[in-house]
């Protein structure tokens, strides 16, 4: 493995953390910094809140007439036959699993691991997902399918659609959220902009909107993302470190995201987790990932652009692998206690928790690389380029010690061993011109 050339380090005592108290040698000068991110980050707030204001139904409407609903594409679901399939995939088995759960983006990657393991421990999961197109809707299908064999049902919808999701609380008494649905990608972000306030916040204030009115309320696990950590310089990155310092849109959405958890809890009594993933990779993973781009490339004779940072410096990337990130997520699920509000007001003081979920061991993408053409048995056809200002960090390390002291969160697979199952999957799906790969 190659060397990594180091980072810049800062003392812990030299950086507060966020939320906290600032040292009074730094309010002059992080007064500016911190006001401006500030600003930033609830105009961010404010403009999902606008969404939706602006394009939520009015009452008057009925359901085949209202806009918004022909809009999220989310008219065709109700009925006896859908009401049962719900209920049924919903249902506990008995003597072995403990809770229902609502997943939502349960169609992308990490949803679809997450509920096939919540089901298989027998634990009742429904989900929902609206199959968007930002990669290949056919792999979401495949996902589907794949988890209908199983027996999750997923609802095919938007979580913006609060008349849909309140409707699953009607059916399902759920006792956990596990929110995986967003507009992830960090630069897809200078292109649509717009698709990241819809999913990141106006959807995640939808659903906490249902969430906080029923009773009991939920207990909600969510997905953040190690991209809060910005600009920060400090490794390995702590849940304790600052984050107010966003490279992207994406990481502003998720920023704002804890700030309206933050919110909800203290408000509403909600019992939130967020979790900060790192660099997730696998099977059935998506399409718009470094090493399942490579990989496609490599394999069709392409050229790949390889980036580095400032003055040659190495870009390295704490790549997780799906089956640990599966495990912090069960492991926050169990660890969640129970939500402290009733009919949308709070009762008592109620859990709200940060986790890094990452794997501890950056490996430079050249090492990834490498990886690959050796398990492809094809040589990369390798362009070296600086390190473009389009939301992409250098490095990555997550410090995983609250997660490890919580619930015992431990990854297990290194690179090479988690790309060699990829890699085997990606042959498999791809394989015989059954499937395209774009």
């Amino acid at each position: 493995m190659s060397q990594l050339k180091p980072m810049s380090h800062m003392d812990d005592n030299d950086i507060p953390s966020t939320p906290g108290k600032f040292k009074s040698s730094y309010i002059h000068r992080l007064r500016y910094n911190f006001s401006l991110t500030k600003v930033t980050v609830w105009a961010l707030v404010f403009f999902g809140l606008i969404f939706l204001s602006v394009f939520f139904r009015s009452p008057s409407l009925s359901k085949s007439d209202d806009p918004t609903r022909r809009a999220l594409g989310t008219n065709n679901w109700g009925g006896p036959t859908w009401e049962k399939r719900v209920r049924t995939s919903a249902r506990v088995r008995s003597g072995k699993g403990s809770m229902s759960v609502l997943v939502t983006g349960a169609a992308g990657f990490v949803g679809t691991h997450v509920s096939a393991a919540l089901k298989r421990r027998g634990d009742g999961v429904v989900g929902i997902d609206n199959f968007n197109d930002y990669y290949d809707p056919t792999l979401k299908r495949s996902r589907q399918a794949l988890l209908e064999r199983s027996g999750v049902f997923i609802v095919e919808g938007d979580i913006n659609d609060m008349t849909l999701v309140k409707k699953l609380f009607e059916l399902v008494t759920f006792t956990h959220v596990l929110h995986l649905a967003a507009q992830a990608g960090v630069r897809y972000a200078m292109e649509n902009p717009l698709s990241y306030v819809h999913s990141n916040l106006a959807g995640f204030v939808s659903l906490l909107e249902v969430c906080k009115s029923v009773n009991p309320q939920p207990a909600i696990v969510w997905a953040s993302s190690s991209s809060v950590y910005g600009l920060n310089t400090k490794v390995p990155f702590s849940e304790k470190d600052r984050t107010d310092q966003p490279a992207s849109l994406y990481a502003a959405t998720k920023k704002a995201g804890e700030e309206i958890a933050h919110t909800y809890n203290h408000i509403y009594g909600l019992s939130l987790t967020g979790l900060r993933f790192f660099t997730v990779y696998g099977p059935w993973g998506r399409p718009d990932m470094a090493y399942f781009f490579f990989t496609k490339a490599i394999l069709k004779g392409k050229g790949i652009s390889i980036f580095e940072g400032p003055n040659h410096s190495t870009v390295a990337r704490d790549f997780t692998y799906i089956d640990d990130i599966v495990k912090g997520c069960l492991g926050s699920l169990d660890t969640a206690e129970k939500s402290t509000g009733s009919g949308g007001k709070k009762k008592g003081p109620a859990q709200l928790r940060v986790f890094n979920l990452g794997n501890t061991s950056p490996v430079p993408v050249t090492d990834l690389v490498g990886i690959l053409e050796k398990l492809l048995k094809v040589k990369a056809k390798k362009n070296v380029m600086q390190l473009p200002r389009n939301g992409d960090v250098p490095f990555t390390h997550a410090n995983i010690s609250y997660a490890q002291r919580e619930f015992g969160y431990k990854p297990t697979t290194d690179l090479e061993t988690g790309l060699k199952k990829f890699v085997k999957w990606y042959l498999n799906y791809y394989s015989a011109g059954k499937k395209s790969s774009g």
